[in-house]
């Protein structure tokens, strides 16, 4: 018992430690964007999942997702009673990485422009064009 609590104590600890750095680098993300997309994009949650769950999953969300937008895009958000949101799953961008630090906060930083690019309505053949895939 003492052995798993101390396992799950250090898998805690390293979440945490992705957590904090993906949070630092939305942050920069956020800062960096110019004024009118910023205010706007602060007032977007932000959820940091490790995977998608089983239910993301039966509607069609690959194990290995790196983010997620849900909800309706910025022009339609007054009518859904959704709010919109992006996931990022920390530990299949933390894969995408191989372990690497700097890459990870490439990747969350891409993956995070990438799921606000589909709040703003961008599809996926615009965000390639920006260099966002």
């Amino acid at each position: 018992m003492e052995r798993t609590a101390r396992q799950n104590c250090g898998v805690k600890l390293d979440w945490e430690k992705l957590c904090a750095i993906a949070l630092a680098e939305v942050e920069e993300t956020l800062a960096a964007l110019p004024e009118p997309l910023r205010v706007r994009a602060e007032k977007l949650p932000v959820v940091f999942e490790r995977q998608p769950n089983a239910e993301l999953q039966a509607d069609g969300i690959e194990t290995d997702t790196l983010g997620l937008f849900a909800g309706a895009e910025f022009v339609e958000e007054n009518d859904v009673p959704m709010p919109p949101q992006i996931i990022l799953f920390l530990k299949n961008i933390w894969d995408v990485a191989e372990a690497d630090e700097k890459i990870f906060r490439e990747e969350v930083r891409t993956t995070f422009l990438h799921e606000l690019g589909h709040y703003l309505g961008l599809d996926e053949d615009e965000l390639a064009e920006r260099g966002l895939e």
